[in-house]
């Protein structure tokens, strides 16, 4: 009884019997180019699948050179943003959610802003434009802004150690 390394290859499945088909041949090798350009947009897009990957070789049929020539002008392009990274794709929104069960509704909370016990003034933060401590003017009861006496730094200039 033969094992599983000793089989007989020669015998084909009847699946890949018509998959047998003509490889494909590297365009740049058959046009001749030397080199593959980054600049040349249209050319890498036929590289490229429809999400914005990179094609594999045996599917675009470039040779095992040309085929990183290829990736290597992929890469550069996306960075020049001649080409994206990625195609955005547009999905379409079903009634459920991603796991199959629905998306639970929370209820949305108001909150009010309090004002502080004892005073008629809103709290700090809820009016117009907040207090900036130390600005050099303290706000009066009629909404002036008085000149707040700074202390007098003793005056250097005079010589203090000498």
């Amino acid at each position: 009884m033969p094992r599983g390394g000793d089989r007989d290859r020669s015998k084909r499945s009847s699946k890949d019997a018509g998959r047998r088909t003509k490889k494909k041949v590297c365009i740049f090798c058959k046009d001749h180019i030397d080199w593959v350009d980054y600049k040349d947009v249209n050319l890498l897009r036929k590289f490229m699948s429809d999400r914005g990957k990179i094609r594999a070789r045996r599917v675009s049929g470039n040779c095992a050179q040309h085929q990183r020539d290829v990736a290597v002008a992929i890469k550069t392009a996306r960075e020049l943003a001649l080409l994206p990274y990625s195609q955005r794709t547009m999905t379409e929104r079903s009634g459920r959610g991603g796991r199959g069960a629905p998306r639970p509704v929370v209820p949305r909370v108001e909150r009010e802003v309090e004002t502080p016990v004892g005073t008629g003034a809103p709290a700090p933060g809820a009016g117009d434009a907040p207090a900036v401590p130390g600005d050099g003017a303290a706000a009066t009861g009629d909404g002036e802004a008085a000149p707040t006496e700074a202390p007098v730094a003793a005056d250097v200039r005079a010589g203090g150690d000498q």
